[in-house]
This record gives C-alpha cells, structure tokens and sequence, in this order.
C-alpha cells in the first residue's frame, strides 16, 4: 500500500491515485480521446506496478511519472504516451525557468505569471530578496481580509479557508493591490480612486499631493479638471491670466512620472474633461505631442446634447466655469469629427457618456470622473474595490457550471465586502467618502477562452447571448448577497437617500463591474477580461524593458489534437498573431480562434454592450481596429456605443502608437530587452 509520495523538494505529502487519473486522462484528451474509464483504469494499473515496485521505500513524482510513460506504451496508448512525455518536458522546463528567475512557485503557474508576481507581487525582506510563495501570497491575503468576518461575528476561519481555496484554484482573484499589500504594513487595499481638483491653486497641489500618496500605495487615480478655468482667464489674484486645464495636467503627468507606485506598479491616471469646456479642442489633441501626458488615459465628457447634435447637426455652447457664462461655441458634428480624428491617430481621447453615468448612479452626488481604465465611475474622494470571477475555470464538459458561478459570486461578494472593513485608506476624506457608498466591483475575466471551452465564436450571436447570461447572473446573484450581508451587518449609510429602495436592505451602493484584468489575469492563466484574445502568440510588455511571449494554450491543445501543430504552424503563428490566413487550419478553429483584430469592430461594441446591460458601474473593453481602420470607422463605433447603451468607449488602432501587446516576436517588438 503507497500511503505517501516524495515531491521534487523532498516533502513527503499523502498518494492520490485521482491524480494519476486526472494526468493519464489529459494526455488521452491531447490525442482527442475522452475515455474515463480507460484513465481509471490506466491510472489502477500504474499504482499496482507501484506497489511492486516500491514496497519499503517512498517512490518520488518522477518515479510515478516514469511507470506512467511505461504502462501507456505497454497497454497500447503510444500517441498519449507522446504527449504525456512532452508534458513532462515542458513542465521541466517551466521549473527550470522559474528556478533561474529565483521564484518558488508552489501552485504549478505559468513562467509568465512567475516574472508578474516576481516583479510586484511577492513579499521581500529588507534585503530585497523574495520571501514569500504564490501561495503564501494569497495565505496571506485570505487571512487579513477574513479578519472581518471576525468583527461581524462571523466564522472568520471558514471564511480564511474559502478564500484561500477560490485564489489558491486561480477562479477569483481580487484587484492588484489586494495582492500585494493585505496583511502588511501600507495595507492600502483599493484599485481605484477618484479626486476632485477644485480651481485654486491650494486646492491643485492638495490634489497633487494626494495623488502621489495614493499612487505610492499602489492605486491609480481619475480626475476632472473641468472645474478649472480656461486658458487665458482672469486671475484676480495676481492680475494675470490662467494656463488652462491641459497646463496643469502636464504636472501631475510629471509628478507620476516619478513616483512608482512603491517601487512595483507605475502610476495611472484618467483625465477627463467635458465636451462645454472653452479649452475642449487643446485637449482633444493633447496626447498627440511625442511624450505629452504618458501617464495619462483622456476622456471626453459627452452629454446627450452633444450626442444627438452629432448625428442631427448643430452647435455645442462652451461655457466657462468659473463663472457660468458663455464663451463661445462649436459645431457639434466637427467636434466629434475631430475626437474621432486625434483617436484614430493615437488611441486618446475615449469617450464617456457622462449623462448616462449620473442617471445610472444610485446614490445623491454628481460624477464627473472614473478610474484610469474608466471602468470605475466615482464621486470626488471614493474609492473602490474589485475582483474578478475567472470564468475559464467553469467550464465542464463544455457548459458553464452555474452552481460553481454562484458560489463564487456570494464568496466574491463577500471578500470585497470585507476589503473595505480591512483597508487603511491613504486619506481621511476617502475613507468618509468609501463607507458612506460601499462601493465594489464583482466582474469576470477569462470570457473569450470560457467560449473558446464552450466551442462558441466571439464572433457570434451566441457571444453576446452568452455575455447576457453571465451578468445577468452575477448581477442578481451578487446584489442578493449584497442584500443579505445588509440584513446581518447593515446597508451601506446612504442607502435610504438611493435608488435601491426596492430591497430591503442592501450594504454596497454597487456591486458590478467590468475591469481589464490586466496583470491578474496573467496571473490566472486566461484571457483579459472580457477581451477576445488579442492573437495566438504575441508579446506583451509587463514592465520596463521587459516582455513576455505568449501562445494560447487552448490553440496549441487543440492544434496539437489535430495533428496540425507543425514547426511550420508555430513559425507563421508567431509572425502573424491570427490562423485566418494561414494554409491548413480547419474553418472551424479558424472560426472558433478568433481574435481582436479578426472581429469586426460592430462585434466588439455589441459584446461591451450586453455586459453594460446588468453592470452597476461600466466596463472596460478595447475596440480593437486594424491599422487599415479609417476615421469613419471610429466614428460608427461611438455612435453604436451610444446606440447601444455602453457608458463609454475606447478605441484603438493597431500600431498608432506605443501599446502594451504586439504581434511578433521579440526581435521585432519596440523596446523590448528580453522575452520572458
């Protein structure tokens, strides 16, 4: 009887025979076959050579591995007994290359997410060297947050284990500064912040101030700056004349030029400002000087006005906020040209439909700005909390496990909701103004390769159908767990002043929303978001200097399965990012392996559409265009956008300017030093 096994770093830990069977059974999936009871079966015969063979001592990992390469070639199955070599292989090398990067990776993740979590994740000594696992990382994270489950007089370590067990298995992960800083010293917690800059100068470089505490804890931050007055304006105080609202960002853009975000996330910021603004035109155009506002994302604040003047013509008065009055006006239909122009250009300015967001808002207060990603409207002084349900981890046998779903959004629920209760916000006015809303956001990522799994397009009807299901779901599931964690520890203190009223007690303002998911989703191992894959194999920048190549794994699975996954494959997939061209490929995985710049830009703002639908705050979501895309191209998207419901919308043409993911490899990637 093998009651233990002996693991690579010497730990003798407990024989499970299941999973043998689960290794035997991927290896028979790599050769398409989905017999079970030939697995079980295998996997029987495995631990009866065991048995023989070590009958005094303790056999290691690379024993059993050995006897299941011997009993496959024995008992017929050569072709699985192939892949499961070559699993080994790869898996000896990804252990190698995570020894080499200095990493002790204790939950089996890709090379990819090792650098991530090497580079700003993993706790260090005073020496700098790392001192924490994957694991322990998120031990650490589940025991600090669980903490409040304490002080509610709840089972704080039922709690510990669940949200231990749902990071550990990479099926929810919270927003980034959870991760890196739960359970030590800065304990700042939120992504996401909102600041107001009022139009003085105390009250810039107050803002100023406060945006560098935050971005050294590791948030980003969104400003307005349509309360500042125009260019050219009175000063009274001085008697001389204002520099504009654009001057001004040049030196926050300065500012977070140079603080890292404590040495591991530069800093991001979102700069908005309304379309009446007298200084609207400089603003439009101001990402387009080479080096001008990098750490800046833009937005135009659109109003309905606006929106239904582009389309039926006529002009956009400009007034000057300072005083109210008017200062001039522009023709509705140029202006948006003119957006679309300077986007298509350069990917900057977005576009949000800030009448949209205050009349979807749920509590009193006017917002005029978001989050850096512009996922995330806020209120001057609020921050807010996210995660994401990894929604490729769900599927079974090609369905969506909707059980599963539901446990994760009460639990994702909870967890953000306990967040709040365990920050230590970076300023007073923020932690006033986060517990009087309670704001969170619950979303996804891993959409495009949980269709991918369902054997659905991203570029189909049944996508946008399926988006619709998903956040139907989690919406109402979520906003009953928000309503019952309301009736056990209260609502959130603004509740009788907002719209919810049709519950009887609710205990977070919002509880959706959609975020990119940029880094934790490399951390996850699947697709960003709700973002189709950008391409089958790319490159992405992670820090500076650094980039990391990446292959879909669910391509080369099925490619592999196929028996088309050549070395002549593997090199025009790396040229080209996409299988569409490419000689040999079966329609079907060429329609199944879609990618961004594959999909019509109509299909990106439909799906962003349908998660807008049921999402308490916005989404996040690219419009990808190729770099043929023209002007009138950009222009159609806005105007689905709007059609259709989003609160805002981003676009970006391929190669415009210097972007976080290329295609090709890392010879031909701007700036890259190395390849991960």
């Amino acid at each position: 009887m093998i009651k233990h096994i002996r693991k690579r770093d010497g730990r003798m830990v407990d024989f499970h025979k299941e999973k043998i069977e689960q290794a035997i059974l991927k290896a028979l999936r790599a050769t398409g076959n989905e017999d079970t009871t030939a697995a079980r079966d295998l996997a029987e015969r495995v631990v009866e050579n065991a048995r023989e063979r070590f009958v005094e001592t303790v056999p290691g990992v690379e024993d059993i591995q050995d006897i299941v390469e011997k009993t496959l070639i024995e008992e017929g199955f050569a072709e699985a007994a192939k892949a499961y070599i070559l699993y080994r292989q790869k898996h000896s090398e990804i252990r190698e290359a995570k020894r080499f990067m200095g990493v002790a990776d204790d939950l089996k993740l890709s090379v990819n997410a090792a650098e991530v979590l090497k580079k700003r994740y993993l706790r260090r000594n005073e020496h700098g060297a790392i001192v924490e696992t994957p694991g322990e990382m998120f031990d650490r994270v589940a025991s600090h947050v669980s903490l409040a489950e304490s002080r509610h007089g709840g089972d704080r370590e039922g709690y510990r284990a669940r949200f231990r067990r749902i990071m550990r298995e990479l099926q929810f992960l919270p927003n980034s500064p959870t991760l890196m800083n739960a359970g030590l010293d800065l304990g700042q917690l939120s992504a996401c912040f909102v600041l107001p800059v009022e139009d003085s100068l105390p009250g810039i470089f107050d803002t100023l101030k406060y945006m560098a505490l935050i971005h050294q804890s590791g948030g980003g931050t969104g400003f307005s700056f349509s309360r500042l007055r125009p260019k050219g304006d009175v000063v009274h105080a001085t008697g001389g004349v204002a520099s504009g609202p654009v001057s001004f960002m040049r030196i926050f853009d300065a500012a977070t030029d140079v603080i890292k975000q404590g040495g591991r996330r530069r800093g991001a910021n979102m700069g908005v400002l309304r379309i009446d603004h007298p200084d609207i035109l400089e603003f439009i155009e101001a990402k387009e000087k080479p080096g001008f506002l990098e750490n800046f994302n833009i937005s135009v604040a659109a109003t309905d006005d606006f929106m239904k003047k582009t389309r039926c013509g006529g002009g956009i008065e400009l007034i000057n906020p300072r005083n109210g009055e008017a200062a001039g006006g522009l023709d509705a239909p140029e202006l948006m040209n003119l957006i679309a122009n300077s986007a298509w250009r350069g990917g900057d300015p977005g576009v949000i439909f800030i009448d949209r967001i205050n009349a979807a808002h749920p509590i009193p207060g006017t917002i005029e700005a978001t989050n850096p990603c512009g996922e995330q409207p806020l209120l001057p002084f609020e921050s807010c909390n996210l995660g994401s349900i990894n929604l490729s981890r769900l599927v079974e046998r090609g369905e969506l496990n909707w059980e599963k779903l539901g446990e994760l959004v009460a639990l994702g629920v909870r967890f953000l909701d306990d967040v709040i209760d365990m920050n230590r916000f970076p300023l007073r006015q923020i932690e006033e103004a986060t517990l009087k809303s309670r704001k969170i956001g619950l979303g996804v990522m891993g959409f495009a390769e949980m269709l991918i799994l369902m054997g659905i397009s991203y570029n189909s009807r049944e996508a946008i159908s399926r988006a619709e299901e998903v956040i139907s779901f989690i919406s109402r599931r979520g906003r009953e767990e928000s309503a019952s964690l309301g009736e056990a520890r209260g609502s959130f203190p603004l509740f009788e002043e907002s719209k919810l009223k049709k519950w009887s007690a609710m205990r977070n303002a919002t509880v959706t929303t959609i975020a990119p998911t940029g880094t934790i989703s490399i951390i996850a191992g699947t697709s960003s978001g709700i973002e189709p894959l950008f391409a089958l194999s790319f490159v992405r920048h992670v820090l500076e200097g650094a980039c990391l190549m990446e292959v879909s794994p669910l391509f080369e699975q099925l490619a592999q399965q196929r028996g088309i996954y050549t070395q002549d494959l593997k090199t025009e997939l790396a040229r080209k990012g996409s299988v569409q061209d490419i000689a040999g490929v079966p329609q079907d995985l060429k329609d199944l392996f879609v990618t961004a710049l594959d999909i019509p830009p109509e299909q990106h703002v439909r799906i962003q559409a349908a998660f807008q639908k049921q999402t308490d705050n916005a989404v996040s979501k690219t419009v990808n265009l190729p770099q043929s895309a023209t002007v009138a191209d950009v222009r159609r998207v806005y105007d689905l956008a709007y059609d259709l419901g989003c609160k805002g919308v981003t676009v970006f043409r391929y190669g415009s300017r210097s972007q976080v993911l290329y295609l090709g490899n890392a010879e031909t990637v701007p700036g890259c030093k190395y390849c991960g």
